[in-house]
């Protein structure tokens, strides 16, 4: 499937319903800001009708699955019947879990963890999975989870997003890489607070106009967030992933952030080459009366300010967003329209839309094959596969700081016995063929350890590791000696 086969509007603009069991929609009020997305949250049928008057007035409905605190429940016969009713109106972007890294999204008592493989991970990943292959036989699309963009350490939305796509490519990869080729989406919630400036004409490309200087009609806009000039200037290096001390639990608080690791990590774990990506819900929140600055690097917003911005943040991502950024549905609708339109509104109605160019992109890379009719399987094109029996290869990867040579004075006999491939560089690995295996030892002090085992295990996550903790040399030395001793490759 290509990105411009998906079925939309073409219109970036969205807008979040109020509530479940708001109908009839009050469609004016999506048509005054030339809306092109709506999402909805569906506890039943009640949308059905709405969702025909939507698509007859070009605005391409999402509709998630209201569950309450479904936790990693599977989908049922109930929720089955309510999507058959809504892909009978035409309805095809769908959405089933919902920011499972909040506790309000689980039954009462559970505090999600990105850690708790068996109660959060692998259900959520086996049921989803299960629901996707539904949607697409259906004739939808189904939406990755989208996750609460938190850098709390628990909660930490690039903690999840590591976790749920290295277990599918552990466990499902084929089945995962046939969903994202035939419908897969990638739902985020991109709540960018003040992470966007329109630079000064004639100034630096981190300088910053002042919230009454913005003009939506304008160039200069930045929503590129945390790869943005003023971000990169005062925190060099920072990422969605982190990358800096400042931002040890990675920083996915931009319009494009999440949906940007989504597409790297697919591309690294799947071979994808752009997965489309949908803000279900975001923006900049409209807050009012009020000055409002989360961050002070950036400048800060009030009402119209943020009418200008948002009206400006739906063109940058018409003209200037990744090929896969499909537009964001603003939260929500009573928070634009009680008591009255925020300027917003009216900034947007004035202007004209601006149509998503959607080029003609696989979203599988070449190396992508679907599972043949035969029962075989394409071999896949990343990273060493499973090990069966003995791993094929075996690395012994030293942390900084150590030189190979040390490892020959201290482990020479554990060397002439096995033999191993000794290095400082990690990206070796990525010359063994998925047809091989690998078994990498990591040597390294007490204080690199985390950071060498997640190096390890989230791109090559069939590897076997053995990790050696210490910074006592003659420790390693009587270690590789007692291995020898007892003819045991691995601790």
């Amino acid at each position: 499937m290509r990105l411009d086969e998906y079925q939309w509007s073409r219109n970036p603009r969205g807008l979040h319903v109020q509530s479940i069991f708001q109908t009839p929609l009050p469609i004016e009020r999506y048509t005054a800001m030339r809306c092109g997305w709506c999402k909805l949250i569906a506890a039943g049928y009640e949308y059905v009708d709405d969702c025909a008057t939507l698509l007859a007035n070009g605005i391409t409905p999402c509709v998630r699955l209201y569950m309450g605190r479904w936790g990693a429940a599977p989908m049922n016969s109930y929720w089955r019947d309510i999507m058959i009713a809504f892909a009978s109106v035409g309805v095809k972007w769908f959405e089933f879990y919902n920011e499972p890294n909040l506790d309000v999204e689980w039954p009462e008592g559970y505090d999600p963890d990105w850690r708790d493989f068996e109660g959060a991970i692998r259900p959520l990943m086996d049921h989803w999975l299960a629901w996707a292959e539904f949607t697409i036989n259906i004739g939808g699309y189904p939406g990755f989870i989208p996750l609460a963009e938190s850098d709390n350490p628990r909660y930490a939305a690039t903690r999840w997003m590591d976790a749920f796509l290295n277990y599918l490519h552990q466990a499902h990869r084929q089945r995962f890489a046939d969903v994202l080729a035939n419908g897969g989406y990638c739902a985020t919630h991109p709540y960018i607070l003040n992470h966007f400036y329109q630079q000064v004409p004639g100034g630096g490309p981190w300088s910053a106009r002042g919230m009454r200087e913005q003009n939506a009609e304008e160039g200069g806009w930045h929503f590129e967030y945390p790869y943005d000039p003023i971000c990169q200037r005062s925190d060099p290096g920072r990422t969605v992933y982190g990358g800096t001390a400042q931002t040890p639990n990675g920083d996915p608080v931009g319009l494009i952030a999440m949906g940007r690791m989504f597409n790297e990590r697919c591309a690294m774990l799947f071979g994808s080459q752009a997965v489309p990506v949908l803000g279900t819900e975001g923006g900049i929140w409209a807050f009012r009366p009020g000055v409002f600055q989360q961050d002070n690097r950036y400048p800060p917003y009030d009402e119209v300010s943020q009418a200008q911005a948002t009206a400006a943040m739906f063109k940058w991502i018409s003209e200037q967003a990744p090929p896969w950024m499909f537009g964001v549905c603003l939260w929500k609708e009573d928070e634009y329209y009680i008591p009255g339109p925020v300027p917003a509104i009216g900034r947007m109605g004035e202007l004209p839309v601006l149509a998503r160019n959607v080029p003609a992109i696989e979203v599988m890379g070449s190396g992508y094959s679907p599972v043949l009719a035969n029962g075989g399987r394409p071999v896949p094109q990343y990273g060493p596969g499973p090990i069966q029996g003995e791993a094929d290869f075996h690395i012994v990867l030293l942390a900084p700081g150590l030189d190979t040579s040390f490892f020959f004075d201290t482990a020479r006999a554990y060397w002439d016995r096995y033999r191993p491939i000794v290095t400082t560089d990690l990206t070796l690995v990525d010359l063994i063929p998925f047809a091989r295996s690998a078994a990498i030892t990591i040597i390294t002090p007490p204080e690199l350890a985390e950071t060498l085992r997640q190096a390890a295990t989230l791109p090559y996550p069939n590897a076997y590791l053995d990790v050696i903790e210490t910074t006592d040399m003659a420790t390693v030395a009587n270690l590789f000696a007692a291995r020898v001793q007892v003819n045991r490759r691995f601790g």
